[in-house]
C-alpha cells in the first residue's frame, strides 16, 4: 500500500526555521509531481510549492524568498525548507505526489504535520 509519511512539523517562534520532509512507502515507482499544500483554520487547502522532474514552483507569493522545495529521486522523498516563519504560516502542511499505481497514475495525500509559528 503506497503511503506518504511526513515529518519535521512542530512549533517554532517567528523568524525561526522548520524543515518538513515527506517519504513514499510502498512503491517501487519514482513519485512524478510532488508538492506541498497547507490548510490554515477556516481557510481552504492552498498549493505552497510543487516540484516536477527537476522544476520547481513555488505558486504561493507569500512564501517566495522564504521556502524551498527539494527532493531527492533515489529516496523518493521530497523536503520543504521553510525560513523566516511568520505567524500567518500557521497551518497544517500536507504532501501530495502523484504515483503510478497499477499502470494509473494516482494522486496520494499525507496525513498531515501541524506548523505552529508563535509571535
Amino acid at each position: 500500500q503506497v503511503q506518504l509519511v511526513e515529518s519535521g512539523g512542530g512549533l517554532v517562534q517567528a523568524g525561526g526555521s522548520l524543515r518538513l520532509s515527506c517519504a513514499v512507502s510502498g512503491s517501487r515507482f519514482s513519485a512524478n509531481a510532488m508538492g506541498w499544500y497547507r490548510q490554515a483554520p477556516g481557510k481552504q487547502r492552498e498549493l505552497v510549492a510543487k516540484i516536477t522532474s527537476g522544476v520547481t514552483t513555488n505558486d504561493a507569493d507569500s512564501v517566495k524568498g522564504r521556502f524551498t522545495i527539494s527532493r531527492d529521486n533515489a529516496r523518493n522523498t521530497v523536503y520543504l525548507q521553510m525560513n523566516s516563519l511568520k505567524p500567518e504560516d500557521t497551518a497544517v502542511y500536507y504532501c501530495n505526489a502523484d504515483i503510478w499505481t497499477n499502470g494509473n497514475l494516482v494522486e496520494y495525500w499525507g496525513q498531515g504535520t501541524q506548523v505552529t509559528v508563535s509571535s
